[in-house]
């Protein structure tokens, strides 16, 4: 059973949320038990410290640990300070109410850190993938998992461009887990393209991933929410898969807007909290299906001075390009991790690979504090963001002009339901 409250045309209030988690703990006993609470980072909005509180509130004295690992995938590792941001706790709270609670990085960087669980044959992944792909994939997770009797996921659902949604499983595979199954999932999510994974909820690589989370015996919940920033639209507790689901559909109705008219222009103001174009790149991908055909999305990010913090010397390698552009040559890429390619064709957007000629459907420029230079070598465009005036881009729709604040999270998507596809021609 799961348990919700949601107001899909207005928001919860705390109230409701506590009286949420409260009903779920007084259904299950987790007196004398080790929780470990896998968290997003401070790159995923809503008030993940209010239903952490919540959660301490009715266990912290009860069970014998509480603590969390941040889901970082291949993001930067947080430091103390940031942890309390993620939980909107104080430092003194830190050191008081909250000072048994361990705090743990996902170490993606280091082979020690994983634990093979199986591994999905090449057999089930040409089932899973629809026939793109048939390879064996071994699923490998962080092995601090298995020092505690239950874990929680906790985090956020959105419109996502690998798998769909994100949230639920999702907090493992990539969120914990070991290259080889993201490396897969993200190509393949690439190969099938954004504008037709994002917004969709049973896609091909949600499937790998309940596929992976199948190999996860030990006993765990999801705490899902859906939030419009810190505005809670919806809290759901249950078994992992079905309370994710549940999640999404109501993410489906908040997340997802839609235009009767595709854009020439498109301007997507990225937030703060995305502090490279790995992170801004979902800007691209929420707001490409409404550009039109040769239209140019722009990129809007003073803040933003590296393409990744983690990836960059493979992005600055290969540049940015269509999907087609790799698919015909993957063997001169077998040194780059297929993720990394993944995003590189994502933040490029769908298009063509003729002879040699790559035909990109729309345009995409940085305005960021990427240099001409650079934006040249990895093949996308350049825009100085000093020189634009946004209030000059806004109330332009009737002229085929649109301004997004805070792109990044909502998908947008054309009413008439037309999505921009290529062929899938190639099986790997």
């Amino acid at each position: 059973m799961v348990i919700e409250r949601q107001n899909k045309n207005g928001f919860i209030d705390n109230n409701e949320a506590s009286e949420a988690i409260v009903e779920f703990f007084e259904q299950n006993d987790y007196a004398g038990k080790k929780i470990l609470l896998i968290i997003p980072d401070n790159t995923r909005s809503g008030p993940i410290g209010d239903i952490f509180k919540g959660i301490y509130d009715c266990i912290g004295q009860k069970a014998k640990a509480i603590d969390c690992l941040v889901a970082l995938g291949t993001h930067q590792p947080l430091t103390e300070e940031q942890f309390c941001k993620r939980l909107t706790i104080t430092i003194d709270q830190r050191k008081g109410k909250y000072a048994s609670v361990k705090f743990f990085n996902h170490e993606w960087e280091k082979p020690q850190t994983f634990t093979s669980i199986g591994k999905i044959s090449a057999h089930e992944i040409e089932q899973l993938s629809d026939g793109l792909f048939r390879e064996e994939v071994d699923v490998a997770i962080n092995k601090l998992l298995f020092e505690y009797d239950e874990f929680f996921i906790l985090g956020p659902v959105f419109p996502h461009e690998v798998v769909g949604f994100s949230g639920g499983h999702k907090y493992i595979f990539p969120g914990i887990a070991g290259e080889k199954i993201i490396n897969f999932f993200h190509w393949l999510g690439a190969v099938i393209t954004n504008p037709v994974i994002n917004g969709n909820i049973w896609t091909p690589t949600r499937k790998v991933v309940e596929k992976a989370a199948s190999f996860i015996k030990m006993p765990h919940k999801l705490f899902a929410i859906v939030a419009e920033e810190n505005n809670l639209k919806g809290i759901f507790i249950g078994d992992c898969t079905e309370t994710w689901e549940k999640a999404a559909e109501l993410s489906k109705d908040v997340h997802i807007i839609y235009k009767d008219n595709a854009y020439k222009t498109v301007l997507g103001i990225a937030p703060k909290m995305y502090d490279d174009l790995w992170l801004a790149g979902k800007v691209m991908y929420k707001l490409e299906p409404i550009v039109a055909d040769g239209g140019t999305l722009i990129i809007y990010a003073p803040h933003i001075k590296e393409l990744s913090y983690t990836h960059g010397r493979f992005i600055e390698k290969i540049g940015y390009h269509t999907r087609d552009y790799f698919l015909n040559r993957m063997d001169e890429f077998s040194d780059i991790p297929r993720a990394v390619i993944a995003h590189s064709t994502h933040v490029k957007g769908i298009g063509r690979y003729v002879d040699g000629d790559e035909k990109p459907r729309i345009n995409v420029a940085l305005a960021t504090g990427i240099s001409r230079e650079l934006c040249r070598k990895v093949n996308l465009g350049f825009m100085e963001p000093d020189h634009i005036e946004i209030r000059n881009f806004e109330n332009k729709e009737n002229k085929g002009i649109l301004v997004v604040h805070n792109a990044g999270e909502t998908l947008y998507r054309l009413s008439s339901g037309y999505i921009p596809t290529i062929p899938n021609e190639h099986k790997q």
